[in-house]
């Protein structure tokens, strides 16, 4: 079985309390390609005036609610029951009645869960009441239309079978081009981080919501995929490979996380800076431990709160394959932005804005790489050792992101043909070891994920 086959058991080996590896409420759309963009960036479906018709609207036996997957055409038509019966998005509501999110909710002051915005903004398709259909059903939880937008617009359109134009008429009718990796790391971080209009910060994880991880490629790779990569597919769309895939979500994460610190609405928590947007193990560790280590690329010192730069990290490794000075203005910048932590917020702000501009364009550069050939893999696979073993992996966060990344790895040389019969088998044994070191934080020991880390990295040779 493969690593990324793998990867849901992973989120029942942690501590629930403590937020495991790959703990979420949800997860990602299951779209996999690099599709043509706009100039100007889709609206996230929830923000859009086009009304929600609801699940029901999709459901028919014949469009894609069909009992079994169709044979041969450009479509499965057993969408929804694959969504029913095999997603957690379809849960998502459901989830905040049990009696956990109920004492969240407590906890919060708030009502209920069941009923509150801040809860149903992520765990349900949350539109506006005057864009909500008469099939729409908030107990649908995140259905069809949360991550392909507001189907008024599109529903009619999106039937004509066309695979020259098709998908561009959907497009322009304003179905969510969930298979552009930039655009689906939007969409998921959306709620997998927050954004402008809905965050989750350190209130709610104060009130015991788990810690929310996110990667872009493993949640795509463990959502339950309703469509088939095959020659039709291709013909429509164009498919971005898993490791590009992971590359431009760690852009796309570090410029949502470091939107939040240049919003005023969200980068305080009263006279704190919001506490969400560091390393939860800075500060969640016994006082009696002798746990600081240094962390070369930041120059902090101890007793120093730091920020959450694991995608920054994943990004320093990408880019140092691709283009030598980006990956330098990366390392330049984030050791700016670190140490203006401690000069006042101006000084972070604007160390915050050029990083950010920085992040995005790396993004724009993996967007247009080809990462699928041997030597980019080993050299990403190379980099992810090294920066352990410079000692970038003492924060849990970090180590979980490599976790993933390597993962992502594996998975690609196996594609590719380069691991194979026992030596693929040996690697995924490997892996295994690797999960486990990080599948708890409260347990984590840096030293045993750098060990399984250098075991990956030499059987996979």
């Amino acid at each position: 079985m493969s690593s990324h086959a793998r990867r849901p058991a992973l989120r029942r080996s942690g501590s629930a309390s403590a937020g495991a590896f790959l703990v979420m409420l949800g997860l990602v759309v299951a779209a996999r390609s690099g599709g043509a963009q706009s100039l100007q960036a889709p609206v996230v479906p929830q923000y859009g005036t086009a009304a929600h018709l609801g699940v029901a609207s999709c459901s028919s036996s014949t469009c894609h609610g069909g009992a079994v997957a169709a044979v041969g055409g450009p479509v499965l038509l057993d969408e929804v029951v694959t969504w029913q019966e095999r997603d957690k998005h379809a849960r998502a509501y459901a989830v905040l009645l049990n009696e956990k999110s109920q004492l969240i909710a407590h906890k919060l002051g708030l009502k209920d869960a069941h009923t509150a915005k801040i809860c149903l903004d992520c765990h349900t398709d949350n539109p506006a009441e005057a864009e909500r259909g008469s099939k729409f059903q908030l107990t649908d939880g995140v259905g069809c239309e949360a991550c392909h937008g507001g189907a008024a617009n599109w529903i009619g359109v999106h039937t004509v079978s066309d695979n020259e134009h098709g998908h561009t008429r959907n497009l322009a009718a304003g179905l969510f081009p969930t298979e552009d990796p930039k655009q689906r790391a939007r969409l998921c971080l959306s709620c997998h981080f927050g954004d402008e209009r809905k965050f989750v910060n350190h209130r709610i994880m104060g009130a015991d919501h788990p810690r929310i991880s996110f990667e872009l490629d493993t949640f795509t790779q463990i959502e339950p995929a309703h469509f088939r990569v095959d020659d039709d597919y291709h013909q429509r769309k164009h498919v971005a490979d898993s490791v590009q895939t992971w590359a431009i979500g760690q852009g796309m994460a570090l410029a949502q996380i470091l939107d939040a610190v240049l919003d005023p609405k969200r980068n305080h928590d009263g006279i704190f800076p919001e506490p969400v947007l560091f390393d939860c193990h800075a500060c969640h560790q016994l006082m009696s431990a002798d746990g600081w280590q240094p962390r070369p690329s930041q120059g902090l010192g101890p007793g120093v709160v730091r920020f959450n730069d694991a995608n920054l990290v994943m990004l320093r490794i990408v880019a140092g394959v691709i283009s030598a000075p980006l990956a330098q203005r990366l390392a330049e910048q984030g050791r700016a932005f670190h140490l203006a932590s401690l000069q006042g917020d101006q000084q972070w702000l604007q160390a915050a804005r050029d990083l950010k501009a920085t992040s995005l364009q790396a993004t724009d550069l993996f967007a247009a790489h080809d990462f699928n050939d041997g030597h980019t893999l080993h050299a990403i696979l190379d980099g992810l050792v090294r920066e352990g073993t410079k000692g970038e992996y003492v924060d849990y966060m970090v180590a979980e992101q490599t976790t993933m990344a390597m993962g992502t790895m594996v998975q690609a040389m196996r594609d590719a043909g380069m691991l194979k019969g026992e030596e693929s088998a040996n690697v995924d044994k490997i892996m295994d070891g690797l999960y486990a070191a990080v599948a708890q934080d409260e347990r984590y020991r840096p030293k045993l994920a750098l060990d399984a880390l250098r075991r990956v990295q030499s059987a996979a040779r």
